[in-house]
């Protein structure tokens, strides 16, 4: 390694590594693909022609660009431009191969009439129809239809509730609508309509007038002219798994998922179609990691596809009959693979380093059993340690390679990270625990997994740090409140902080989400918006505190954030804040890089300043080795 190269800490260089997303191809022009990367230090959105291997950057924005669709035939990108992070635009469009020489000005208008909204979908047919979804908090959803030739779109589609586009069959004939009509936006329901007279082919609702909601999703059409077949998702067994929908004929096909030795996947299964819809690529999830299965719909076999151990970011079928996904674990930084064996596409620039390995956890909590990931660094503990919260809520924790977890193992921390109730891939009544009593459900598994720490001498219970961002951000200020005398320090990434302004502020589909984890509004069941509310709690915080929070963050937004901090002030309590030009999270690499710097400098002159312990190493060596729900995400 050369001298420039090892003067920058290990921990930077993953972040500054450039990396790609798992390419998307077009339908009808396989060779045609968009993925994401942040080879400029920004991510953005790139076109790579594969006949040739040519690649070129589509967007080119102060803030990044990550929402990108090909048409079907490949000639067309098509991006959401967002004002700097907020989430609220229009879609534009460019030629696949670039604008014209000499073309100036930015990408045209793609749906000409349509203001700008937050997104609920996008859907571009093969004949050239066009459904956009929109979300705003005066309408709630509509959806509008383009037909080929038509000057402007036309709503067929509107509902107070937050819903989007499904999929658009082969034959642009019919539209599949995910929807909370119902009012329950943790279960969606499924409605199906022709969209040459708006008609409603099938419905598929197994939430209104049940004592046990389940929800149902839209995976996809069949990708062949005329079959309507629809791929669906459903929770009737108590996790997701698909089945097969005729919508024409209200026909439902349960799919017999097996493995070589005869057992039943235990986990969270996803299904995507293969070309020609014979054959299905399954995804499984299961105890943070996942693996990939071809299911043949003849013969009803299920073969395993060989992956590492680790997760499965995101798999596509080639109509060459390959499979390409993009991978990582803990210790191993991402890469698109070939079940072929191949790296199909690596960012350029080097590798970034690698981490160490995670630890898998099981610890008695009061709702059942909690999966922790453990990381531990060099040397001998107990260690200082984060507890690094994850976002979503609708979410987990997996053996995937993670920068923000590496940094803190390279400056001698212990990384545990705890999938608590509310989280994904444990089955659906772990995920819809959280409900009611909101952020105090996940603090007392939280604190389970906390007390295991201390007593098996992981965690120096005297340098423990309560962190994460956005609904992690959210549990570490209400956890400082409510567990005063758990935790060390505090560090919140776009945080929920008062619960009540932040309801008032956000965006209608966050408002529908809220409404149904507490059971109604914070006027018909203001206690327990209170009782979830971090800034209930604001007095009884001990510990210093450090936020950062993006000025234009429709997700969690920053006046909530600005009456916490207030309070803080007026208290006296050590905090320090962090406002950054962006919306929730940034996309610039130098920005996250700056962020994770300010947190570990906070902790680490706080640590230092309360004389508890030794101060971490300024990079201790590391170890071996190289939806559906909407949310608020994570960072």
């Amino acid at each position: 390694m050369s001298e420039e190269k090892s003067a920058v800490p290990a921990w930077e260089q993953r972040f500054r590594a450039a990396r790609v997303s798992l390419p998307d191809w077009a339908e009808d022009a396989p060779a045609r693909a968009l993925y994401v990367s942040n080879a400029t230090g920004t991510y953005e959105v790139y076109a790579w022609d594969r006949a040739d291997d040519t690649h070129r950057r589509v967007t080119d924005r102060p803030n990044g660009t990550t929402d990108a669709e090909l048409s079907p035939d490949g000639a067309w990108v098509w991006w959401f431009d967002d004002h700097d992070g907020d989430e609220f635009g229009i879609w534009r469009r460019q030629p696949f191969a670039g604008r014209p020489d000499g073309a100036d000005g930015p990408d045209e208008e793609a749906v000409p009439g349509l203001a700008a909204s937050y997104s609920a979908g996008l859907a571009l047919g093969r004949d050239g129809t066009v459904v956009v979804g929109r979300s705003t908090d005066e309408d709630g959803t509509t959806l509008h239809l383009r037909r080929p030739g038509a000057a402007e779109a036309v709503e067929i589609y509107r509902h107070e509730e937050y819903g989007g586009i499904g999929d658009l069959s082969y034959d642009s004939a019919l539209l599949a609508i995910d929807h909370t009509e119902h009012g329950d936006a943790m279960h969606s329901a499924l409605r199906v309509v022709r969209l040459a007279d708006g008609s409603t082919v099938a419905e598929l609702d197994e939430v209104t007038g049940r004592a046990e909601p389940r929800g149902v999703a839209c995976l996809g059409f069949a990708p062949v002219e005329g079959d309507t077949r629809l791929l669906v998702a459903h929770q009737r067994s108590g996790r997701w798994e698909p089945m097969l929908w005729d919508v024409a004929t209200g026909a439902e096909t349960a799919l017999e998922l097996r493995d070589e030795q005869g057992r039943e996947l235990p986990g969270d299964v996803s299904a995507q179609w293969r070309p020609g819809a014979r054959a299905l690529l399954v995804e499984h999830e299961y105890e943070a990691r996942s693996e990939l299965f071809s299911y043949s719909l003849d013969s009803g076999t299920l073969t395993r596809l060989e992956t590492p151990r680790g997760t499965v970011g995101g798999a596509t079928a080639r109509p060459d009959g390959t499979v390409e996904f993009l991978w990582s674990s803990a210790a191993e930084p991402s890469a698109v693979r070939s079940t072929a064996g191949t790296v199909v596409l690596r960012a350029p620039g080097p590798v970034p380093p690698g981490s160490v390995p995670v630890e898998d956890v099981w610890v008695e909590g009061p709702g059942g059993r909690v999966h922790a990931l453990v990381q531990r660094p060099a040397g001998q503990g107990p260690f200082p340690t984060v507890f690094e919260i994850h976002g979503g809520p609708t979410h987990h924790d997996s053996d995937s390679f993670a920068a923000g977890p590496a940094a803190w193992l390279d400056h001698g921390f212990a990384v545990v990270r705890v999938n608590y109730r509310g989280s994904t891939g444990y089955g659906q009544a772990w995920t819809d625990a959280l409900r009611e009593r909101v952020g105090l459900i996940e603090l007392e598994d939280i604190a389970a997994v906390r007390a295991w720490a201390v007593e098996s001498g992981l965690a120096d219970p005297e340098r423990l740090v309560l962190s994460g961002g956005s609904w992690g951000g959210y549990l570490t200020l209400l956890g400082l409140g409510v567990q005063p005398e758990l935790w060390t320090l505090g560090v919140a990434a776009v945080p929920v902080a008062d619960y009540l302004t932040a309801y008032d502020d956000e965006m209608e589909a966050l408002k529908s989400l809220d409404r149904t984890l507490f059971g109604g509004t914070p006027t018909e069941v203001p206690e327990r918006w209170t009782a979830s509310s971090p800034l209930t709690y604001v007095e009884q915080v001990r510990v210093p505190v450090y936020i950062s929070a993006g000025v234009n963050d429709p997700r969690c937004p920053i006046r909530q954030i600005e009456n916490y901090v207030e309070r803080l002030e007026g208290l006296g309590t050590p905090h320090e804040v962090y406002r950054y030009d962006a919306g929730h999270g940034s996309l610039v690499v130098e920005e996250r890089i700056k962020q994770l710097r300010l947190e570990i400098d906070f902790v680490r002159r706080h640590l230092a300043e309360a004389g508890v312990g030794q101060n971490p190493t300024e990079e201790a060596p590391v170890g071996d080795g190289p939806a559906g729900r909407f949310d608020r995400g994570t960072v």
